[in-house]
């Protein structure tokens, strides 16, 4: 078990008994992509891939960071974090940032993390690790912070230490997580409500494409730019939008001009699938996987078309899906560029799934089918510590 591993290396490397023991989920989003930063609707759930942490105070004035997957040993002074070109540290960094912002000491401490979160892959282990390693910090230093500030600190570790201005979906899913529910968050008020998810009369299959277009991390920032800039000009005509969340899409249509064609495709994506989280939920909350399938359909052609987010890979495994028995929806998740679709497929047709979009998207790629299928797990938790002999 990947906990137990993690735990022989911690001793391995520091000659110490890990204090504790902390299991990081990363999610799925089954509905609702690019609507986090527009203070609209997000349907996530935590997973059974996990990055997971052995953790320990060391009684000295330096902290000890070894990435388990990477068998890289990272060191800095306590006192003196700062981000540096040792990119997976930063997520850790920056965390350990975010206590000390809060006036919270944070004495040297040695840590082990590694897990099975796919790197790239749209399953958020970026934010895994930042709520991994705040949770076992809160518990540590017995810092008492609610799960929600948590979410909040491991957020501004990310846009200050890895410059990615993500919004605040990953890392709530991660803490906030329950098994066998996927949560509805409204990123506006953060009110948050779960609706079950029967993963016993369907799979949530992932598909990686393999590819992770370089454009990612510019484009992401790019679309908010893209929204804020819509925003602005609806604000003038109709002073309570104060987000995408606000508008409708009629005031968008008649601002057409005014927001030229780009803007404009960008406010009608986000304002359409903001109404296709709800009706989701809706469908959900009455069993109907067929109906909640061609809203996960939807959602994918307008980030195709609209949000512009998609690529050719991407396409491919979402029409290979909708042509095959037994798919109730499929979509393109995470930032976009690249990385996973999501799937979800009757359960006895899974394996005949797998095989034949494998083999489809091989033909038409040339890119060998990484899948993965999940389930859905409880957030971010302390784990009995191992002991290893």
């Amino acid at each position: 078990m990947l906990a137990e591993s993690v735990s022989a290396a911690f001793q391995r490397q520091f000659h110490h008994t890990p204090t504790l023991l902390v299991r990081a989920p990363g999610r799925v989003n089954l509905i609702g992509e690019h609507t986090d930063y527009n203070a609209g609707f997000v349907l996530p759930a935590a997973i059974d891939k996990a990055i997971y942490f052995a953790i320990r105070l060391n009684n000295t004035a330096t902290t000890q960071l070894y990435s388990y997957d990477n068998q890289a040993l990272y060191t800095t002074p306590a006192t003196e974090v700062q981000p540096g070109a040792t990119l997976w540290a930063n997520y850790l960094l920056g965390v350990v940032a975010q206590f000390q912002k809060r006036g919270i000491q944070v004495p040297g401490f040695d840590c082990v993390f590694g897990g099975n979160v796919p790197i790239g892959a749209g399953l958020s282990s970026s934010a895994a690790v930042e709520c991994g390693l705040a949770f076992a910090l809160d518990q540590l230093l017995e810092t008492q912070l609610d799960r929600m500030t948590l979410a909040h600190m491991a957020q501004k570790a990310e846009h200050e230490f890895a410059g990615v201005q993500c919004g605040l979906m990953d890392q709530f899913a991660s803490l906030f997580g329950q098994a066998g529910q996927v949560v509805r968050l409204d990123c506006r008020s953060l009110a948050y409500e779960y609706f079950p998810f029967d993963t016993s009369a369907c799979h949530i299959v992932l598909c990686n494409s393999g590819v992770k277009h370089s454009l990612a991390s510019s484009e992401y920032n790019t679309r908010r730019q893209e929204c804020e800039r819509g925003v602005a000009i609806l604000q003038q005509h109709y002073p309570a939008v104060q987000s995408l969340r606000d508008a409708t899409w009629e005031q968008v249509q008649a601002l057409r001009e005014e927001l030229g064609e780009v803007v404009c495709r960008r406010c009608l994506y986000v304002v359409e699938e903001n109404l296709r989280v709800e009706a989701a939920c809706h469908h959900l909350a009455a069993g109907n996987l067929q109906a909640f399938g061609q809203e996960m359909y939807a959602s994918h052609a307008g980030l195709r078309d609209q949000y512009e987010v998609s690529c050719r890979e991407l396409d491919v495994l979402v029409a290979a899906a909708q042509t095959a028995p037994g798919v109730f929806g499929a979509r393109m998740m995470g930032g976009g560029f690249g990385g996973c679709t999501i799937n979800l497929v009757e359960v006895n047709q899974v394996e005949e799934f797998i095989r034949s979009i494998s083999s489809q998207y091989k033909q038409q790629t040339g890119i060998p089918l990484e899948t993965y299928q999940t389930t859905i797990m409880a957030g971010v938790e302390a784990l009995e510590p191992a002991v290893v002999h």
